[in-house]
C-alpha cells in the first residue's frame, strides 16, 4: 500500500471523517450522537422517538434533547402519532443537512469517476467489509462496556 499499512490508512480515513462530521455538527449545532440519530431516522424512515432510543441505546429523555437540536437545526420534525397522541413520530428532513453534504457528495462522485469499474467493485467491497468490522468492533466494545 505504497509504504502505508491498512491500520494507518484507517486510522488517517477515520480521523478525516470524524474531522468532517465535527465541522458539520458546528456548522448546524448538533453532536455527533445527534447526526447518527438524524442518519437513523434518514435511513429508516419516520419512527418514534421510542423506538429511536432502542436504536441508539439511549433513555427517551437523552433523545428528547437531541430531538431538539435536530428540530432546531432544521433538519428534523416531531409529529404526534396519528394512532397514539402520546407519541412523538421523528422525520428527517434534508435540508441544511443535505446542502452540507451535497459538496463531499459531489466530489465523492468525482474521485469514484477516475476508477475503472473493477477498480470501483474492489473499493466497494473494501468499504463494505470495513463497514462491517467498524459494526462489530463497536458492538463488541457495546457489549463489554461496563453500566
Amino acid at each position: 500500500m505504497s509504504g502505508m499499512d491498512g491500520q494507518h490508512l484507517g486510522m488517517r480515513l477515520s480521523t478525516a471523517v470524524v474531522a468532517f462530521h465535527e465541522a458539520v455538527g458546528t456548522h448546524l449545532g448538533v453532536t455527533a450522537v445527534d447526526q447518527r440519530a438524524y442518519a437513523i431516522v434518514a435511513g429508516e424512515g419516520r419512527m418514534s422517538a421510542g423506538d429511536l432510543a432502542k436504536r441508539l441505546a439511549l433513555t427517551p429523555g437523552a433523545v428528547t434533547g437531541i430531538a431538539d437540536r435536530l428540530e432546531r437545526a432544521g433538519i428534523l420534525t416531531r409529529t404526534p402519532d396519528p394512532a397514539d397522541r402520546r407519541r412523538v413520530l421523528l422525520t428527517a428532513n434534508p435540508g441544511a443537512y443535505g446542502d452540507l453534504l451535497a459538496g463531499l457528495g459531489a466530489a465523492m462522485s468525482a474521485l469514484t469517476a477516475t476508477y475503472t469499474p473493477a477498480e470501483q467493485q474492489t473499493i466497494a467491497d473494501w468499504v463494505t467489509r470495513t463497514i462491517d468490522i467498524l459494526r462489530e468492533q463497536t458492538q463488541r466494545l457495546t457489549d463489554n462496556h461496563p453500566r
